[in-house]
């Protein structure tokens, strides 16, 4: 595993040096879309909804839809000035009993681990929330936003959890739910099924048969010769494409902001007129310089008789 965050747990005048990491990972099975015809994958491009042209990374900024359905851009200096910091601790603001977290607050899950250095201060709080049986609750920012998370044990490793602010958990409302109430014929069969099916959690005893199956229907289909080859794309002729229409697009911009009139488009009819006027022209040009030379190569074989006759 790779480090993702480095800083500090700080309780009390304990500082305790560590190391983030991940402790979870998406194994989803991931899917392309493409071209049911031939394999090509499909390319989305980001277009303005209100001149519908394509717009560049480095145009793009946040924008805050009001309840009125009106657009407040923000830039870089407006989130420059937000309560946001950007800090290297951890800090500890209270310890509370475990069994006062629901886990509906949690987030995110990533391992602790300590320097070399700190590795005493390190196991002396892992050992002290175990025998307390209680969590750290903490804040701590990460990518410039503090977040609150919870510190606990497992398997011997400390394991920080981000959490939910209270505004993020929806309350559950369902009326229905609340009116009724099952017999007591009904709980005695209930805790009956309860009873045949109970026994311990064991991860090893669960699959995602869905990946599984996937992966197998790939398999095959490769095994089979069903795989298409994409052609590879012209990256090249593209972008001289995409660049030509830039500069024109910008050309039209510049000449609009100084009040001229923009360029009128040259038909294609025209294009190919005056292109077939110059092939004319040019091939004219060729008959009248074939027929000059003819008379001119005949004097001159003339004149090349008549000096081997006086020669001779």
């Amino acid at each position: 595993m790779r480090a993702i965050w480095k800083g500090a747990v700080s309780f009390g005048l304990v500082n305790v040096p560590v190391r983030l990491y991940s402790a979870t990972e998406n194994h989803d099975v991931q899917f392309r879309q493409v071209h049911r015809e031939d394999g090509g994958r499909i390319r989305y491009r980001r277009f303005c909804s209100i001149d519908g042209e394509e717009v560049s990374y480095d145009d793009i900024a946040k924008g805050y839809e009001t309840e009125d359905g009106d657009m407040v851009v923000l830039t870089d200096d407006d989130f420059a000035d937000l309560p946001s910091r950007s800090s290297k601790e951890i800090g500890v603001t209270k310890f509370v009993p475990a069994d006062q977290i629901d886990p509906m607050w949690l987030d995110k899950s990533y391992y602790l681990e300590p320097d070399k250095s700190a590795t005493k201060p390190y196991v002396l709080l892992r050992d002290a929330l175990e025998s307390e049986q209680r969590v750290a609750i903490v804040t701590v920012s990460i990518r410039t936003r503090m977040t609150m998370a919870m510190l606990r044990v497992r398997d011997g490793v400390i394991v920080m959890q981000t959490m939910l602010w209270p505004d993020e958990v929806r309350a559950a409302d369902f009326a229905a739910v609340d009116e009724q109430h099952a017999t007591s014929q009904e709980m005695d069969m209930a805790k009956m099924l309860i009873d045949q099916l109970a026994g311990d959690y064991d991860p090893g005893e669960y699959e995602d048969d869905y990946a599984l199956a996937v992966k197998e229907l790939v398999r095959a289909k490769v095994e089979g010769g069903e795989v298409r080859a994409t052609a590879p794309e012209e990256e090249e002729s593209g972008e001289v494409v995409d660049l030509l229409a830039a500069l024109s697009r910008s050309v039209e911009r510049a000449k609009a902001s100084r009040g001229e009139a923009p360029s009128a488009p040259t038909p294609k009819s025209a294009t190919k007129k005056t292109t077939a006027k110059k092939s004319a022209t040019t091939s004219s040009a060729k008959k009248a310089a074939t027929k000059k030379a003819a008379p001119a190569k005949k004097t001159a074989k003339k004149a090349e008789k008549k000096s081997e006759k006086k020669a001779s």
